[in-house]
């Protein structure tokens, strides 16, 4: 497990500068917040200064395979669950019509990837069906203040439908400055200062999840300054489950986890008091110190996590894995700490692209890193949920149908970001152009070129009108070694540090290039907890076995989980699930070296795929040959799944060559391996 650093403090050592080319060199544990960003709207006072300033939606472009996986997205389930699910049924739907159905999650779920999807692609259709949504958002607005559906739950309204729909009008207003958001938001929010404690957020999936209503409160603090909504911040949170005890949890849910742990430091935003930032930081640890001695950056807690059930075959729904996503670009930005970052991509590159098809028009509730099954059985108690939560289903999964659409949308909104100090930082990476404003309120483009994950180097291009001095912040990975660093083809004469980042103050021109090499690496972490299985990293990509897939297809309706529902004219045809077995040997156990356990591994690059598509078993341009054992004891078990780990010392086969790809191109994958040393 990678070591998690908090460091409160701001720390900036200056390495050298480079004089003859005009830099200011300097290695940062993170920007100073001691300054404010004169262009984007920060945190207000007394509110503590975030370290990076997420720009507006639609400000970055995305590029290269990040594009196509949000093209992807537009024309599978994300663009067309309207068309498929009840809960989007227009007709007699509660967030249009007062008294209506289905008034609950789905529809922000839904719309709260779309919309940003739509701000993103600038997409005529989706920006028209997304104003749609908002108007009837708008035309519920109640005289108390209340807005949308009346959701009721053992005599108190429940509000965490609302939750989500504030995010969706908070990139709708960033998008389009409409003042009705800024008048919603504030009668509602007092309204709810009108609410007894005793009626406030007691319901279930409300009082976990009350931190997203807090960032919503200082997203509002931050553009009217009004002061009850301070007030309001310290209602909520003391109403809110208790996410800093510290050896336990209000509660194990998968999706809750992953999401309210980031509560108390968004409460330290407020009050300062560091032990609420050690709480979010704790709960991360906590939960991965038993249940997530897995690769791929989540923890075994498919549906609720349970004493006993650790090996790598439990999973997480997909819903888990964007709102990890999404609390870490929050927590990076309130932090300023790499390791948020960091983890992102984890979950990014290797847990989250195999829970949806290719295309991106099914996806599966309950993703593993050990998963040699994808089939639409009852898997329980192998799996906590009982029903079919395996297969590939793009009318089921009622939460993770809607709530998926939010994971690619929010990280292409962070890849870059501004900084304290009216300078652009890049902490995670993928290809895109920014437009961002730096000093002196000039704007300038930022365009960065890349195949990574499936490459070290990263090349970036300011384009601006006339010079312009401004800091530019790049995260150097925690895994990299000898990083190296080129401003217009001159190597920067300061070392960069892995963890940290490396800051270049200069004055820019127009055309300026900065060239990154992260070099890549074999890597092995050993997981102690389940019987010393080992994990193949090669830079920030975890390797999975390479088991060749068998795709079967089945009418959606007569797989889809029991609460599922879909429209009449829903088409299973154009729409059906996809079961996936294994057509190949999967049960095998690496061969490692006794002196220099990798030694026999080698990395093999492919060619770039064509249509953009990496995470693909078939296409992925990125593999490693190895060799490895088949364990004859370690099978499916007696509930359909890919067997527990078995014991060190069973007994393995003949030695044979494997083949090792990302594991995020593998839908079924071995992540964590037993292992022999020879």
């Amino acid at each position: 497990m990678k070591h998690l650093v908090i460091a409160l403090l701001f720390v900036c050592t200056t390495v050298s500068a480079n004089s003859r080319l005009g830099n200011e060199v300097t290695v940062v544990d993170r920007p100073d917040v001691a300054l404010a960003n004169t262009n984007y709207l920060g945190n207000r006072a007394p509110l503590r200064p975030l370290s990076f300033i997420k720009l507006p939606v639609g400000s970055i472009q995305p590029e290269g395979w990040l594009k196509k996986y949000l093209e992807l997205q537009r024309d599978g389930l994300t663009g067309h669950l309207g068309e498929i699910s009840a809960w989007l049924d227009k007709r007699n739907n509660a967030w249009l019509t007062n008294g209506g159905d289905h008034g609950w999650e789905e529809v922000p779920y839904w719309l709260k990837g779309y919309g940003d999807l739509a701000y993103i692609l600038n997409d005529p259709k989706m920006l028209k069906e997304t104003q749609f949504w908002i108007e009837g958002v708008m035309a519920s607005r109640q005289s108390d203040g209340y807005f949308g559906p009346v959701n009721m739950r053992n005599g108190k309204r429940e509000l965490w439908a609302q939750m989500i729909m504030l995010w969706c009008l908070q990139s709708y207003y960033e998008h389009s400055h409409d003042q009705r958001v800024i008048d919603l938001m504030t009668n509602y929010f007092k309204w709810q200062m009108s609410v007894p404690d005793d009626q406030l957020l007691k319901d279930y999936w409300e009082n976990s999840r009350g931190g997203d209503n807090l960032i919503s409160i200082y997203w509002l603090y931050n553009h009217t300054g009004d002061k009850f909504l301070l007030d309001l911040a310290k209602k909520i949170h003391r109403n809110t489950a208790n996410w800093t005890q510290a050896s336990t949890l209000p509660n194990w849910h998968n999706v809750n986890i992953a999401q309210g742990f980031r509560e108390p430091a968004t409460y330290y935003m407020l009050t300062g008091d560091s032990a609420m930032l050690k709480a979010s930081y704790n709960v991360h640890r906590l939960i991965r110190r038993t249940f997530g001695q897995v690769p791929g950056g989540m923890f075994g807690a498919d549906e609720n996590a349970r004493m006993g059930y650790i090996d790598p075959r439990q999973g997480v729904e997909t819903c888990g894995m964007v709102e990890q996503m999404a609390s870490d670009e929050l927590m990076l930005c309130m932090t300023g700490d790499p390791l948020w970052a960091e983890h992102c991509e984890d979950v990014a590159f290797n847990s989250f692209p195999a829970a949806v098809m290719p295309d991106f028009k099914a996806l599966r509730y309950i993703t593993c890193p050990n998963q040699v099954v994808s089939d639409s059985k009852n898997h329980h108690p192998g799996i906590d949920n009982s029903g079919p939560f395996l297969s590939m289903n793009p009318f089921s999964s009622r939460c993770c149908q809607h709530n998926h659409s939010q994971g690619w949308p929010y990280f292409a909104e962070h890849l870059v970001l501004a900084t304290p100090d009216n300078g652009v930082a890049v902490a995670i990476y993928a290809a895109c152009k920014a437009k961002v404003k730096v000093a002196n309120r000039k704007t300038i483009t930022l365009s960065e070129t890349t195949n990574y994950p499936f490459e070290e180097h990263i090349a970036f291009t300011v384009n601006a009108d006339g010079n312009v001095r401004f800091p530019f912040y790049l995260r150097i990975p925690s895994w990299t070694e000898d990083a190296e660093v080129r401003v217009n083809g001159h190597k920067l004469k300061t070392t960069p540090v892995a963890g940290k980042y490396l800051c270049i103050n200069r004055e820019w021109t127009d055309g300026d290039r900065v060239e990154v090499i992260y070099p890549m690496h074999l890597s092995l972490r050993t997981w102690q907890v389940n019987k010393n299985s080992v994990s193949v990293d090669y830079g920030p990509l975890t390797m999975s076995l390479k088991i060749a897939e068998k795709y079967v297809q089945r009418d959606s309706r007569e797989t889809a989980i029991g609460d599922s529902r879909w429209q009449q004219g829903a088409d299973p045809k154009k729409w059906p699930t996809t079961e996936i077995y294994p057509d190949s040997p999967w049960n095998y156990a690496l061969v490692l070296d006794k002196s220099k356990a990798l030694s026999n591994f080698k990395v093999v690059h492919k060619p770039w795929p064509a249509d953009n598509s990496p995470f693909t078993a078939a296409q992925v341009p990125l593999e490693v040959k190895a060799f490895g054992r088949q364990v004859p004891e370690w099978r499916i078990d007696e509930t359909g799944l890919c067997g527990v780990l078995p014991d060190e010392d069973a007994k393995r086969g003949r030695k044979e060559e494997i083949t090792l790809i990302p594991m995020g191109a593998a839908r079924l994958r071995i992540s964590a391996f037993p292992n022999t040393y020879e």
